[in-house]
């Protein structure tokens, strides 16, 4: 009796956690090697979205966009952003 709870637990360990098969890994494009063409700034007006650390919006971490005829992209992003307009 003893041993027929034991092999149950233990096939039904074995199909919680899978029979040993080898998973599958499926590669993704290799990100690094991919260029996106810069957008064309020029006789643009300003887009840029500065992003920022948290809610009292006093550490910039981030800005994307247009700005004054180039086109910007440095540091990280963030749910806290904002817009800026002027050059």
């Amino acid at each position: 009796m003893r041993a027929s709870i034991f092999g149950g637990l233990l096939s039904m360990a074995l199909m919680a956690v899978g029979c040993g098969g080898t998973p599958i890994e499926q590669e993704g494009p290799d990100l690094a090697t991919q260029e996106a063409p810069i957008p064309d700034c020029s006789g643009m007006s300003d887009s840029l979205v500065t992003y920022w650390s948290d809610a009292t919006y006093t550490v910039q971490i981030g800005g994307r966009g247009c700005h004054c005829g180039w086109w910007e992209s440095w540091g990280r992003t963030s749910a806290y952003t904002q817009y800026v307009s002027d050059c």
